[in-house]
Order: structure tokens, then sequence, then C-alpha cells
């Protein structure tokens, strides 16, 4: 049972180095190397070095929170979004969630395969198909069975890979004479700039809230500071994005996502495409046991299909290779802009459901299908704060509101969400009573 509908046992929680391993499959991503090389491009490698710590300081407070919260009452993402939402809006967040779980492993396996054909020859299709089927069992038996060893595995090998990136892009082209310096600071400052890049993955802090929940209590400090805190973002931004900014300058690419995939199999050859090959592997085992999972909740909620989770395991690895075979990249990045916009207003609502409900150590949302409405005033805020951020990161009058539309929509969604909690508060349920959760009662 993979307890995608439902509050995750205390039984079923996962040991702590466990979780941490198979969460750290997401610290391999070959996007947050992409990232920092453009960011680095678009405004310089100083602007977006500082851009990258204050990056890690800012994920490292939220998903402290975020993850302390999940750990201490075993909600999902769709679960916590019954109570912020309704039933229909928490059917959207888990739609949402899904599409950009699958979109980042369109991306991250669209990596894996272009290393191949650029190693191996072969059409491109073949290659999509390969790193799509291949991946679907590794994660059809879900975090707790074997995910973490496999990333615990996998790991040290990633580290190793790496340092040899850098030792061996240096031994053939040298230290690099120069970095890139990116162009003139435009509308906001270019760490600004960078910070704002980044803003743009904060699918991340949904990505902790349905790992966090694994989390035994007793763990919760620990996964707070080192399994989703500060210290896996230092490595997952700060390490990577160094790295990536060292090796394309050595070998004067362009950050582009195939640039990524050359600068290694210049530097590594077929070790190269190892490392490539176990980087991917590590980060879709969670972009596509998230996508499952919240692909399950959302037909369990809107559809009441109850069906496995293998199941939306192979329908997620068959719409991402639907979406390979199409111009993909011409429209990811755009996707993802607009999801972005859905996702950084989520986690602002949820922070301020939070902070607003920090002392009721007693009570946890309300998940009961029959004590809640389709629609709630916090859906209102949502949709709110999503369509205005949406409106100004498209339009062009005013160039600084479009850069700044990350920080508007986190603002306006807060605020917004402030005066639809007052509105109607959301129920809650005294967990200092026996509570019993049927399965009716849930989906």
């Amino acid at each position: 049972m993979s307890y995608a509908n439902y509050v995750m046992p205390e039984e079923r929680r996962a040991p702590r180095w466990s979780l941490t391993m198979a969460w750290w499959a997401l610290f391999s991503a070959m996007f947050w190397i992409y990232v920092a090389v453009a960011s680095a491009n678009a405004v310089g490698t100083v602007n977006t070095i500082i851009g990258m710590v204050l990056t890690i300081a800012t994920y490292g407070i939220i998903n402290l929170v975020l993850s302390r919260y999940a750990a201490r009452t075993g909600l999902t993402v769709e679960l916590l979004s019954r109570t912020l939402f309704g039933i229909v809006g928490s059917a959207l967040a888990s739609l949402i969630f899904a599409a950009t779980a699958i979109y980042y492993a369109v991306f991250e396996g669209s990596i894996i395969a272009v290393a191949f054909q650029k190693f191996f020859g072969g059409e491109i299709t073949m290659w999509y198909a390969i790193v799509v089927i291949y991946a679907l069992p590794l994660v059809a038996g879900g975090v707790q069975n074997w995910l973490d060893r496999l990333n615990g595995w996998l790991l040290p090998l990633y580290f190793a890979g790496l340092v040899a990136v850098v030792v061996a892009a240096t031994a053939i082209r040298g230290v690099p004479v120069g970095f890139p310096e990116g162009i003139a600071d435009g509308p906001v400052p270019g760490w600004l700039t960078s910070y704002l890049i980044y803003m743009g993955v904060w699918i991340m802090m949904m990505y902790t809230f349905d790992y966090a929940r694994m989390a035994r209590k007793q763990d919760e400090k620990f996964h707070g500071r080192i399994t989703f805190g500060w210290v896996f973002y230092a490595f997952t931004f700060g390490i990577n994005g160094l790295v990536g900014i060292y090796i394309m300058s050595a070998w004067g690419l362009e950050g582009t996502e195939t640039g990524v995939v050359d600068a290694f199999i210049s530097s590594l050859g077929i070790f190269g495409v190892l490392v490539i090959f176990i980087s991917q592997t590590r980060i879709n085992t969670a972009n596509y046991y998230l996508a499952s999972s919240n692909l399950d909740a959302f037909a369990t909620r809107v559809f009441r299909l109850a069906l496995p989770r293998w199941v939306w395991v192979i329908v997620a690895g068959a719409i991402a290779y639907l979406l390979m075979l199409t111009n993909v990249l011409s429209y990811l990045l755009k996707a993802l802009a607009w999801q972005g916009v859905f996702v950084t207003a989520w986690v602002a609502i949820a922070l301020v459901y939070i902070a607003l409900n920090r002392h009721k150590l007693n009570e946890v949302p309300e998940i009961r299908r029959e004590r809640l409405s389709a629609f709630s005033p916090g859906t209102v805020a949502w949709i709110l704060a999503s369509g205005v951020g949406i409106y100004v990161t498209e339009q062009t009058a005013a160039p600084v509101l479009a850069q700044l539309a990350p920080l508007i929509t986190v603002a306006l969604a807060a605020g917004s969400y402030v005066v639809a909690y007052r509105l109607q508060k959301p129920p809650a349920m005294d967990i200092s009573e026996d509570v019993h959760l049927d399965e009716e009662q849930l989906v």
C-alpha cells in the first residue's frame, strides 16, 4: 500500500538514513548544473554565487518548517491542500504537482538519452524509450522498499564523478582563465535575478513535503537540517552549481542542456556517460515516484478510481515518453514557469497556515471528505495570486514587475490567504481524541 491518499502511519515511517538516502537522489540532477550555468551566463558568476547563498538560506528555512510539519502530521501535499483549498482545490494541487514532476522526468530523461545517442549513436526515440522503461521498475515499490538502498549505493559514485570531471577538465583544458561575467544589470540587480531564477524551482518544497511525511517524529530535527535543510541545498545548489560553472568555462561551452552533456563526455568519455546515467537514474526515481503518487491522488479524488500505484508509474512513464517525442524544450521552460507560479503561491499559503496554527499541537488539518467543502476561501486566494503572478510574468509593459513576479506572487498569496483564513477558519481534527479515519471518509 502506497498511502498516497492516507495519513502515513507511524509504523510505516522510514528510518533516518533510509529516508535521507532516498531524498538525496535529488542532489544529482543535471538540472542544478544547468540552472547555475544559465544564471552565470545571464548575470555573471559573482552574482550567481550570491544568489546561490541566499537561495540555500531561504530553502533551508522553508523546508525546515515544511519537513517538521509533514513529519508531525503524516500528510501529503494533497491531504493538506484539502484543508487549504477544499476537495476540488486539492485535486488541482495534485495535478499541478504530478505534471511538474513529469516535466522534470522528461528533462532529466532527455539528458540521458542525448548522452547515449552522442556516445553510442542510434535513433533518439529509441533511447527515449529505453531511459523511460528502465526507470519504471525502480520506483514501482516505493521509497520504503529499496529506493533508499539504490540511491545510497549510487551517491558515492556521483560524488566521485563530480570530482573526476573537474580533475579531467582541468588536466585537458587547464584552469579556466575567465568565468561568465553576464550582461549589465537589468531592471533589478544581478544577484536578485539569480535568486529569482532559483525561485522557479520551489517545487522542491512540495517534493520535501511528500517525502518528509515518511520521517519518524523523533528524527524531525535531523531531517529539518540535514536531509531536507540547508546542508542538502549547500550540496545541491552550491556544489553542483560551482562544478557546472567551472567545467563549462573550462571547455568554453554554452550553457545549454546538451552543453552539459558535452562537457561530461569530453572530460571523461565513457565514464562521463556513466556519471550522467547514475545522476539521472537517481533523480528520476524521485520524479517518477512523486508523479505516480500524485496522479494516484488526483484520479482517486476526481474519478474515485483506486488503482495500485504501479499502474500510475506506468502512466507517468507513458506521458513522459510522449512528451519526449515532441520538441519539449521549446515549451518546457514556459510550462514550468506557469506551474512555478502556482507552486510558489501554494508554498506561501502553506507556510501561513502552519504559522497561524503553530501553537495547536493537538490539532491537525481536517481531511475527512464529508467534513470539507468543494471549495474554500483559500481557493480564491490561491487562484487570485497565481493568476496575477502569471499575468505579471507574461506582461511586457513593466519589465521590472515581470522579473519580480515570483516575489509578488508569494506576497499576494500570503496576504490574501490571511484574509481567507479569517473569513472561514479551516476545520481541524483533535488528535488527542481517538479519531478513526476509514477509507470512505478519505477518498
